[in-house]
């Protein structure tokens, strides 16, 4: 098994060699067994300006794992004009054909598969670019409007967009399949310089291929999560290790609580041991700078001179020895 996986990983290898620069719409991975049909979800509300609704869809890992359910999430753009192609299957030589997704200036062609959400089966329909902000068309997807003010309503879009697909099939061509061929246009965005998933894509990717109640052995085509409830920059990528290191941030605020706590002991300790401490330092007047403050309190301790009254004393002494006389 293992030595079969790893004789895979290299002709997937010797495959995206193959695939040109300029595009990322090359072919990952054969298999003869059709993807399931796409599941039925509500898709979650955007969340912020910027981000851009990436649908789900059938990965296949392995024998072993076989296919598993990538959730559909909102992913921020890599940059302010792009767009996201989705992956699709296609049927080709008697073989499924995986053709991954990709960023890009256009949507490119995508198998004819609906996936819903603005793809319908060709092009986009969720919204557009207007002056480096996405707007949103709300008759398609779903937005936060508390947040996101840059909507708009197009409903002839999607008449013009949508490839009729009511069995839910994921695969373009073949038996069963989205019978779909590339427009010119698709064909033409298609060739175009395109950009690979983003990192925290891919993450969610490799997360979806781990979790056993994402497989199609497991759920039967019913994935536990269809569908990301929040962006892929927030809970997928760092929600699992974002959650142990709140339970951390307790402790860490602890500790100055601790510290607080200390500082009165170190406080209590001068109150004691500064009481006697005035009673010490007119003992040590060796110390210069306390003189020169001294110096300017002479005037209490200058009555010790009194001790220069008692030189007096022989002079009254001396009176009386007048009186002798």
């Amino acid at each position: 098994m293992k030595l079969f996986r790893s004789t895979r990983l290299l002709l997937l290898a010797f495959l995206l060699c193959l695939v040109p620069a300029s595009s990322f719409a090359g072919v990952f991975i054969s298999i003869s067994i059709a993807p399931p049909v796409l599941p039925v979800y509500v898709q979650p509300p955007c969340p912020t300006d910027g981000y851009m609704w990436t649908p789900g869809y059938w990965a296949y890992e392995d024998a072993e794992v076989g296919y598993y359910w990538v959730p559909g999430a909102w992913v921020p753009a890599p940059q302010p004009g792009f767009l996201w192609t989705p992956p699709y299957w296609g049927w080709e030589g008697g073989h499924y054909l995986f053709h991954g997704g990709y960023w890009g200036l256009h949507v490119g062609y995508y198998g004819g598969v609906n996936y819903g959400f603005g793809f319908m089966g060709t092009g986009f329909a969720g919204g557009e670019w207007r002056g480096g902000h996405f707007a949103y068309n709300t008759a398609i997807v779903s937005v936060n409007t508390t947040v996101i003010h840059n909507t708009y309503v197009n409903t002839t879009v999607v008449h013009n967009t949508t490839i009729v697909n009511n069995s839910r099939v994921a695969y373009s061509g073949g038996p069963g399949g989205v019978q779909h061929q590339p427009t010119a246009e698709e064909k033409q965005y298609t060739a175009e310089k395109h950009t690979p998933p983003t990192a925290v894509q891919t993450q969610h990717i490799q997360a979806a291929a781990k979790d056993p109640q994402q497989r199609f052995s497991a759920n039967h085509g019913k994935p536990a999560t269809v569908a990301a409830a929040r962006p892929l920059t927030a809970p997928v990528h760092s929600q699992p290790a974002n959650r142990p290191a709140e339970a951390a941030r307790p402790e860490t605020r602890s500790a100055p609580a601790a510290r607080t706590e200390s500082k009165p002991a170190t406080e209590s300790r001068p109150a004691p041991a500064s009481r006697p401490a005035p009673a010490s330092r007119p003992a040590p007047a060796s110390r210069p700078a306390p003189q020169a403050h001294t110096e300017s309190r002479p005037a209490p301790q200058s009555h010790p001179a009194p001790q220069s009254h008692p030189a007096p004393k022989p002079e009254k002494q001396e009176k009386p020895k007048g009186r002798g006389r």
